[in-house]
């Protein structure tokens, strides 16, 4: 009962960060926007403002998940999204981009805050024995927040009422906040007086400190990585399907959403599978195999440019195989030796993945400005950073 609340509660979060995100990208389009911004360009910035408080705010974060009790932390963060989702709904009713953008940076930095808190309870629930089904299931519920977001962002972009969109997404804050107070779930925490380590606020010292200290963890700062790139990825095939779909290819916003929803539904299988098989086996197996799945797929979209739902299909086993690449490198680090540190470390995660998140929307808004919003030129170099990455996954030894 208490994986099945922690998976809702992911699930529920993520679901209602997507279902603004891609209703701002469906709806306010159709606003009265400057000249200067594009679909892409609106793709961008809210991408970018959902992320940007990960890179100032991950060490904030790190630091509160070693100090205080986790489940405090996300009780006191969901009950922060209310009035989140209030002054979205505000920016939804006067169709102000700046307003509804505002909103997305306000819940970037709720995300952040309680996101090492969240993950460190995976380990609190059942010990070493459970981590990797709780990440292979905490992703896959992730993605299915993802999936569903989408979908009903688009369905309802195409019958848009602002006052429907509004309800929606208090709702699911409602929900989120009613699930943190009801979690139930004690693990040991570590008391600030009895920490003596110093954890600096710098972003930038904070990030070299954890590269350091995770360098002494054999293989941790490669998992870390890895973890870190599938969000690079999975953002940058985010964004390019719906340019692909909608502009290369001609689609409405509900066939686009499809296509999308292929990806969720292939990335949370993955994880599911990866994370049921993946136990006391070798985890470089699985990234290096999950990484040569995504360059097959990759290379079969450039190659015969395909359509309908045989791209659907190429999406599915894109996300499918970044799954079964995610959860071994999750796993690696959940189950690393470093006691108090795994809140940092979670925190650190966060970062650098939202470090590659602001790389992969700044690749995607560069290629597109430079190419026409040429979406086949953001897949070729996708497809370059996943063959250069399994050479970086080649080169190591064995991971436990």
């Amino acid at each position: 009962m208490r994986w099945f609340k922690l998976f809702l509660l992911n699930f529920v979060g993520v679901l209602n960060d997507n279902f603004m995100k891609h209703c701002i990208i469906f709806v306010a389009v159709g606003w009265s926007m400057p000249e200067w911004m594009t679909q892409s360009q609106l793709i961008a910035a809210v991408s970018a403002a959902l992320v940007l408080p990960y890179l100032l705010l991950s060490p904030y974060s790190g630091e509160m998940a070693e100090r205080f009790e986790k489940q405090r932390i996300v009780r006191l963060m969901k009950m922060l999204e209310l009035p989140i989702v209030a002054v979205a709904g505000i920016g939804f009713w006067v169709e102000s981009v700046w307003v509804v953008l505002l909103a997305v940076l306000l819940m970037g930095m709720q995300s952040c805050l309680y996101s090492p808190a969240k993950y460190g309870l995976i380990r609190d629930v059942e010990g070493e024995r459970g981590v990797a089904f709780g990440s292979g299931m905490f992703e896959m519920m992730a993605f299915l927040g993802i999936l569903i977001g989408t979908v009903l962002a688009a369905y309802l972009s195409d019958h848009y009422a602002w006052w429907v969109v509004s309800l929606v997404m208090v709702v699911l804050a409602l929900v989120g906040w009613r699930l943190s107070v009801i979690l139930g779930i004690k693990g040991l925490e570590f008391d600030s007086q009895h920490n003596t380590d110093r954890v600096t606020r710098n972003p930038i010292r904070f990030l070299i400190d954890s590269y350091r200290f995770a360098s002494q963890h054999k293989g941790l700062n490669r998992a870390i990585y890895g973890a870190s790139l599938l969000w690079l990825l999975g953002g940058v095939l985010q964004m390019n399907v719906v340019l692909h779909s909608t502009r290369t290819l001609g689609m409405s916003n509900t066939a686009s959403s499809v296509v999308l929803a292929m990806a969720a539904v292939g990335i949370a299988i993955g994880c599911s599978v990866t994370g049921k098989l993946i136990e006391k086996r070798d985890k470089r197996g699985f990234i290096v195999g999950g990484l040569i799945g995504v360059a097959l797929a990759l290379s079969i979209v450039l190659i015969f440019k395909p359509q309908g739902w045989m791209l659907g299909a190429m999406v599915f086993l894109i996300a499918f195989s970044g799954g079964v690449f995610q959860v071994p490198c999750l796993t690696i680090v959940q189950s690393a030796d470093i006691g108090h540190r795994l809140g940092g470390m979670l925190a650190y995660l966060n970062l650098l993945t939202f470090i590659f998140v602001l790389i992969g929307t700044a690749i995607f808004s560069v290629i597109t400005a430079l190419t026409a919003q040429n979406s086949y030129a953001v897949f070729v170099v996708m497809l370059i950073i996943i063959i250069l990455s399994i050479f970086v996954f080649v080169k190591q030894g064995k991971m436990k």
